[in-house]
């Protein structure tokens, strides 16, 4: 279940953000975490299971877009479909208030939960 970020959590939300690429300085992480605390049109979301938080999304949100700036898993959960679900999970949660997309970083992945998606609605 997708659960809405809030202070308590930071130590998880960023140890989850340092498996992002552009993430793993120690300063970076600190930065990108005090912008979603801060502004406005960025939101992050914790993936829970059972008593576990095991995957992170994050968003800028503007003009009816939603861009997807980071997505990332626990690396032993990761291979099971967790992004993919959180992506669906979101979309639920946008509903029709904004069109979700991808930045640079997460394109790739945004684009194969699509095609997953795709596949399965051809079936």
């Amino acid at each position: 279940m997708l659960i809405r970020y809030k202070r308590s959590y930071e130590k998880i939300a960023m140890g989850l953000l340092s498996f992002m690429p552009n993430e793993k300085d120690l300063k970076k992480l600190q930065q990108t975490i005090k912008q979603y605390e801060t502004e406005d049109d960025q939101q992050l979301f914790l993936w829970k299971e059972e008593e576990d938080i095991i995957g992170i999304i994050g968003l800028k949100m503007s003009d009816g877009v939603a861009e997807l700036q980071h997505v990332s898993v626990n690396p032993s959960h990761r291979h099971q479909g967790i992004g993919r679900i959180m992506v669906e999970a979101l979309k639920r949660i946008l509903k029709e208030e904004y069109m979700l997309k991808a930045n640079d970083e997460t394109r790739s992945f945004f684009e194969r939960c699509d095609q997953v998606e795709t596949d399965s609605e051809q079936e």
